[in-house]
């Protein structure tokens, strides 16, 4: 099999020939056809997460060792199976729920993998989707993807998840409410997609991209921001007022400051973004405004399963995708980080 794995942080990544893996027990071996390239593999081959204030949370500390195949939204073909493996047969496409969990813990003994404090998540852990083949301990975490092409449904298993997970945390129930996206990328473009199919509201996408805005406005966003000094003003010019809900998909001090600002009384706010740093926050302002602010990353497996019921059944817009060939994994990461394009890449190893 080819992988493209990570040798040694923010270096280029290498495509190298690795023995494919034999599946054992309950493992399944996954022959991709695709995988998603997605922000926190930037984060990955940087090494960890800036925790401001001068701190940096490494991979490392999280117990990641290298050489690392990234790549968490693989799907693919079966292509062998341990003697264990029940439910799945060779030649099925399955989209791979990336968030694996110990087992037995009482959280993932619920279902909740992706709250267990010992997690192997592919991708970070265990070898990744950045190749040809990937191996998935068990067909628990395999999810039908039936009518759905598999350049889009692999972003259903980070990007969609992700999006579900946050819209499930908060509330559009009153005729005034509007919400605030802030951050046009691939997470936050999926997450307008379907909220649009949700709710009945004012949404605003912020952004400093003039063309990641106008991919907003065509998947339904009913007024787009520009991010900078007058952005809050402008917000509240288009809602006649403040948000309901805010949903941050770039996670900075800037956007924090942002979403806070423009949140009226009861309010809650969905932080998303891994984009770093702290900012200093009023204390005595939460409770006399009532509001909330919510950690949200990725979802369960049977979240995954709803996610891609939601989209067979209410056809979201779709964020536009760029197809790449493995030996492109470099250039869409660069691309990533510079934040250049609208919408999802996909590495497709058969290019």
């Amino acid at each position: 099999m080819k992988a493209c794995r990570v040798n040694a942080y923010r270096s280029p990544l290498e495509i190298v020939d690795l023995p494919t893996p034999e599946p054992f027990g309950t493992e399944v071996l996954i022959e991709v056809t695709a995988c998603g390239v997605c922000h926190s593999d930037v984060h990955y081959w940087h090494g960890g997460y800036n925790l401001g204030n001068g701190r940096m949370l490494t991979l490392e500390e999280r117990g990641v060792r290298l050489p690392l195949v990234l790549g968490h939204e693989p799907i693919g073909r079966v292509a062998a199976l341990g003697r264990d493996a029940k439910g799945v047969a060779i030649g099925d496409t399955r989209l791979v729920y990336p968030w694996v969990g110990c087992g037995r813990c009482p959280r993932c003994e619920a279902g909740r993998d992706n709250d267990c404090l010992s997690m192997q998540t592919i991708g970070l852990f265990r070898p990744g989707g950045y190749a040809t083949h990937v191996l998935v301990p068990h067909p628990r975490y395999l999810v039908d993807t039936t009518g759905l092409d598999d350049v889009y449904a692999c972003t259903l298993a980070c990007a969609g998840l992700t999006a579900w997970s946050a819209l499930s945390k908060v509330k559009v129930q009153y005729d005034d409410d509007g919400v605030v996206m802030i951050g046009a990328g691939g997470v936050g473009l999926t997450t307008l997609g379907f909220a649009r199919k949700l709710w009945d509201c004012p949404i605003v996408m912020v952004d400093k991209d003039a063309g990641r805005l106008e991919t907003a406005r065509e998947m339904g966003a009913t007024h787009v921001v520009s991010s900078g000094e007058n952005a809050a003003a402008v917000i509240r010019g288009a809602l006649q007022g403040l948000a309901a809900v805010v949903l941050d998909f770039v996670g900075s001090p800037e956007t924090a400051e942002l979403g806070l600002t423009v949140l009226r009384k009861g309010g809650a706010m969905v932080m998303i973004g891994l984009h770093g740093g702290s900012w200093p926050l009023s204390i005595p302002f939460l409770p006399l405004r009532n509001v909330s602010i919510i950690g949200s990353l990725t979802g369960t497996v049977q979240e995954t399963r709803d996610v891609v019921d939601f989209v067979r059944k209410h056809h979201p817009a779709r964020v536009p995708i760029a197809r790449v060939p493995l030996s492109g994994a470099n250039q869409a990461l660069m691309n990533l980080e510079s934040g250049s394009g609208a919408g999802r890449q996909v590495l497709v190893p058969g290019m």
